[in-house]
């Protein structure tokens, strides 16, 4: 921010520097050229009167080369006086072969003999060197007598105009100079301020404990932004210490209640007639998916409390653990669990977060799951694109795919799967509705994603895709700021999810 500042300012001042040095160094060189013009035209109108005294006194030859003289010496140039016939009266100057012959043929001259002054600006053709010629009339009352030219070099004129910009350049630069460090003082002043409040908002966006951000320097805006971020660090503190409180007390508050609920109602199964049997099982899978809900919205509320990073986590290793873990439940319900698909290494998650959507997932295709059929754990690299390659060719995503043989779900169920409470109307008995909204939750805190698909030959796919790490094999990630527990919440909310 500072950089910007600074060069906000700086062009600023260049924009003023040069709306004032360009008109002023223009206006410079136009009235150097003109008080030259000025001077040379004072002085070849003196030496056109005293001309015409000395030809009308018939002195001409005697007093004319000596004023020609002193006049080139004074001006720097060159002085040419001829007579109304064309003769050269005068001269401080050897003149050259073709220009004697033809004098009256060089424009100024001409018009000076027509009676007409003339000021012209021309290059010579001996050494580029440019000259300013001025011609006037050497005339008696109306009778025409002869006429001047002054040739002035224009050297010291180019000399004092290129001295001037150079003045003008280097005074520029020394105000930039000084417009850079007062401007590099006022910039850091207003951004020091804004940079120590995004430093401690990273913080607060890390999980960080909050601590005030500095409220008393800089502008009156960011010193009122400051005090602002301060009272909504303060609250969200606040907010977040209310929520971890309410997620511990509501795990002891609530689950002990609900145990005791259900002990008590396998306690009275003996007790209970057989046509109460029936309202009995209900009120027992009632209380089987209250503990489920419960223990659902405190996984959620454990996960949003605090920042979490998502680290490298051996997904091979992960899926075969889980295999390992559900298998014997998959037999005791007559179905099948098999792994598939090549190794993949790692992937960027949250801690505990794959074991979790694993074990909602598993739970959903198995309650979901005809008998004797198979539902497949697959784990793969998305299609291969260009696009989402590391540099070492790697694909920057992994995917593990829970495929089911189950009824399967329609369109608009797999759109309005994640929505957290939301129940198919042929939706199992016993489901609480969140637990594919904590899958999607895990899936996005993990920096992913979850989708539902049709699988082919019916059923679901249930799909997670993960980022791989950038580099091989993983590698230690940054400490999370929260773990998740590693517990299974065994919900049948697969294809149709309650």
């Amino acid at each position: 921010m500072t950089r910007r500042l600074l060069l906000g300012y700086l062009s600023l001042a260049v924009l003023v520097l040069l709306c004032f040095e360009i008109p002023l160094g223009y206006i410079y060189s136009r009235s150097e050229k003109e008080r030259v013009i000025s001077a040379a035209e004072d002085e070849a109108e003196s030496v056109s009167a005293y001309a015409s005294l000395s030809i009308m006194a018939g002195r001409q030859d005697r007093e004319l080369p000596t004023r020609v003289k002193h006049c080139a010496e004074r001006i720097g140039g060159e002085v040419l006086i001829v007579a109304a016939d064309g003769r050269v009266l005068a001269t401080s100057h050897q003149l050259a072969a073709e220009e004697g012959r033809d004098i009256t043929s060089r424009p100024e001259i001409a018009a000076a003999l027509g009676g007409r002054d003339a000021v012209d600006v021309r290059t010579s053709t001996i050494g580029g060197v440019s000259y300013l010629s001025i011609a006037l009339p050497v005339s008696h009352g109306n009778q025409l007598q002869g006429a001047v030219r002054l040739t002035v070099p224009t050297d010291a004129v180019h000399s004092k105009v290129h001295r001037a910009w150079l003045l003008l350049a280097l005074a520029g630069l020394a105000i930039l100079t000084g417009a850079a460090a007062v401007s590099l003082v006022f910039a850091r002043w207003t951004s020091r301020p804004i940079v120590e409040l995004e430093r401690f908002a990273h913080r607060l966006a890390d999980g960080k404990a909050p601590t005030p951000a500095p409220a008393t320097s800089g502008p009156p805006e960011v010193r009122s932004l400051a005090a602002t971020f301060n009272q909504t660090a303060a609250r969200l503190a606040h907010l977040l210490e209310a929520q971890r409180a309410f997620a511990a007390e509501a795990s002891h508050q609530l689950k002990t209640p609900l145990a005791a609920l259900r002990l008590r109602l396998d306690n009275v199964e003996s007790d209970v007639p057989e046509h109460a049997r029936p309202q009995l099982v209900a009120a027992t899978t009632e209380t089987d998916r209250l503990a489920r809900m419960v223990e659902g919205l405190l996984a959620m509320a454990r996960m949003e409390e605090g920042a979490v990073t998502p680290e490298p986590i051996d997904l091979d290793e992960l899926c075969r653990e889980r295999l390992r873990t559900w298998t014997p439940l998959f037999q005791k319900h007559h179905a099948h669990l098999v792994l598939r698909g090549l190794p993949v290494g790692y992937a960027l998650a949250v801690p505990g977060a794959v074991e979790q959507i694993l074990d909602n997932l598993l739970s959903n295709a198995l309650r979901s799951s005809p008998l004797g059929s198979t539902v497949t754990l697959d784990v793969r690299h998305p299609a291969p694109d260009r696009r989402h390659l590391h540099r070492d060719g790697r694909p920057t995503w992994v995917e593990v795919h829970v495929i089911d043989q189950g009824p399967g779900m329609t369109a608009e169920q797999r759109r309005r799967a994640f929505d957290r409470f939301w129940r198919a109307p042929d939706s199992p008995k016993g489901g609480t509705g969140l637990g594919l909204s904590l899958v999607q939750r895990l899936a996005h805190a993990s920096g992913g994603e979850a989708t539902l698909n049709a699988a082919p030959g019916g059923g679901l796919d249930a799909a997670v895709r993960l980022r791989s790490p950038a580099r091989p094999g993983g590698g230690p990630g940054r400490p999370a700021r929260m773990h998740l527990r590693r517990k299974p919440v065994p919900e049948p909310t697969a294809q149709t999810p309650v």
